[in-house]
């Protein structure tokens, strides 16, 4: 089976003069994690959607989906974890207490707040995560990239050629993903910033998928208003 997991268990601080989740924010005439979810309910070869958020957030994004989201019965809101690789990993669980795990089993795990993502990162995702077991949607690096280990001076200026900016999907083997997690130290799983690094923390290689500029994330309001401006090109 193929599942996508939809990330919404942030309360998004960044964000700023709001007192919901920046997912449950209005974007054209709908929350921006009803815009999220319909681009994986449309396509036909995603089984279940797991849409994950704050405990006290899984009544109003199950009236959401019933308000918004026709052909709902496919998709299954839990509770998200403390972090971002705990909400990954309770999707996972859900997954494997209610369905099973086989070896061909795939997670697409999305960012709420991404409302934009494509059919096509969405196929692409699938495709190489099933062929090779692990993907990330990237697009090339545009600004120059200065590291600063104490953010005063400048300790190199690396090639921006080798370097992508990440977006999602990221996609997996669920099994191989699971296992990962399962052999990751103590020291490893605090270093942790997304699921594909506990692939490169163990050699394991993450296949790169084209990502779109438009695949914007909203984290701050300033993206919220250039979400809207993309809506409406898209309108037009």
């Amino acid at each position: 089976m193929i599942f996508a997991a939809i990330l919404a268990g942030g309360i998004g601080s960044r964000m700023g003069g709001t007192d919901i989740p920046k997912q449950f924010l209005t974007l054209g005439d709908k929350p921006v994690i009803v815009h999220t979810i319909e681009k994986f309910a449309i396509n036909e070869k995603i089984d279940k959607i797991i849409v994950l958020t704050p405990q006290n957030y899984i009544n109003h994004t199950n009236h959401l989906i019933e308000m918004h989201i026709p052909n709902k019965e496919d998709i299954i809101v839990i509770e998200g974890g403390e972090t971002r690789n705990d909400t990954i990993m309770n999707s996972i669980n859900y997954i494997d207490e209610n369905f099973g795990i086989d070896d061909d089993s795939i997670i697409l795990t999305h960012d709420s707040v991404r409302p934009f993502v494509t059919h096509r990162i969405i196929e692409d995702n699938i495709d190489v995560a099933r062929k090779y077991g692990a993907c990330d949607t990237v697009v090339p690096a545009t600004d120059t990239i200065v590291e600063s280990i104490n953010g005063e001076t400048i300790e190199s200026i690396p090639v921006r050629d080798y370097y992508y900016q990440g977006q999602t999907p990221q996609s997996f083997n669920i099994k191989k993903l699971f296992n990962l997690i399962n052999s990751l130290t103590e020291e490893e799983s605090n270093i942790l910033t997304d699921a594909c690094k506990i692939f490169t923390l163990k050699d394991e290689d993450v296949h790169l998928v084209k990502g779109e500029v438009t695949n914007i994330k909203i984290t701050y309001p300033y993206d919220l208003k250039l979400a809207n401006t993309i809506l409406e090109d898209i309108h037009d």
